[in-house]
C-alpha cells in the first residue's frame, strides 16, 4: 500500500506524540514532526519516532544563508528522516547548496523538498508582503525553481496541484498540507481541499493532523482516510 497520508504531530511535549503514535499503525502513514514539537523535544524526539517504525518528515522550514542551510540539512539527514524541507524563497543557490549537502547519504538520503507559499496566505496576505502575483503563479514559480535546484518536490497547496501536476514531471513530488473534510474545521488554513481530489489533482502525500490526532480514535479517522483514498488508486 502506499502510504500517501503524513500525520502532523503538532504537539509540544513528547510524552503526547509518543502516545498518539503508540495508537497508530506504522504501515499506515508516516508523520511529520514540525517546529513546536521539535523546538521543545529536540532530535531525540525524532529518534523515538523512527524507533518506533514510522517514517519522518523533519518539517523545519530551513531558510537562512546557503553553507547555513547545507550544515543543518547534512545534520537533518544523519538522524535517519525519510524528508526534509527548505523554503523556496531562499533562492536557487540555498537549495542547491541543501542539495549538494545530501549527495554522500546514498540510498539514506532522504527526500527534499520546498516550500512555496503557506497555505495559511490569501492573496492579500501576500500583497503585504511585496508579492504582486497571485499566489497560484508564485507557487509555480518558486516550484519551476526547486525542479531546477534539483529537488525531490514541493509543499504547495491541494488549490494549486493539479497545476503543478501538469506543468511538471510525474516524478516530481507534491506534498500538501491543508487537508479538510466538510466535516473539518478549517483552522487557520485558507487555501484547503479535501483529501479525495487532492490526490485526483496530483498530490502524492497529504498532511492531516488534526482530523487524526484529535480524533476520538485516531487509527480509526486514519483508516478512514485511507479508505476514502483507496477510491482514487
Amino acid at each position: 500500500m502506499t502510504k500517501r497520508i503524513i500525520v502532523a504531530l503538532d504537539f509540544n511535549a513528547a510524552d503526547q506524540a509518543l502516545s498518539l503514535l503508540d495508537k497508530l499503525d506504522p504501515a499506515l502513514c508516516n508523520v511529520k514532526i514540525g517546529k513546536e514539537l521539535f523546538t521543545a523535544c529536540g532530535p531525540d524526539v525524532v529518534r523515538a519516532t523512527i524507533a518506533r517504525g514510522f517514517d519522518v518528515f523533519l518539517d523545519l522550514k530551513f531558510h537562512d544563508i546557503p553553507n547555513t542551510v547545507a550544515n543543518a540539512i547534512r545534520v537533518t539527514a544523519e538522524l535517519g528522516v525519510w524528508m526534509v524541507n527548505v523554503h523556496a524563497s531562499g533562492g536557487l543557490v540555498m537549495m542547491e547548496k541543501a542539495r549538494e549537502a545530501l549527495a554522500g547519504f546514498g540510498d539514506q538520503r532522504p527526500l527534499l523538498i520546498a516550500v512555496t507559499v503557506l497555505t495559511s496566505l490569501a492573496q492579500e496576505d501576500l500583497r503585504q508582503i511585496g508579492i504582486e502575483t497571485s499566489a497560484e503563479e508564485q507557487v509555480s514559480k518558486l516550484a519551476f525553481l526547486s525542479r531546477e535546484a534539483g529537488l525531490d518536490g514541493v509543499v504547495c497547496s491541494a488549490a494549486e496541484t493539479r497545476l503543478l501536476r501538469a506543468q511538471l514531471p510525474a516524478e516530481f513530488c507534491l506534498v500538501t498540507p491543508g487537508i479538510r473534510r466538510p466535516e473539518d474545521a478549517s483552522d487557520d488554513q485558507k487555501r484547503i481541499v479535501g483529501p479525495v481530489e487532492a490526490v485526483r489533482n496530483g498530490s502524492n502525500y497529504l498532511v492531516i493532523g488534526r482530523p487524526i490526532t484529535q480524533a476520538e480514535s485516531p487509527n480509526e479517522a486514519l483508516a478512514e482516510f485511507n479508505l476514502a483514498l483507496a477510491s482514487v488508486d
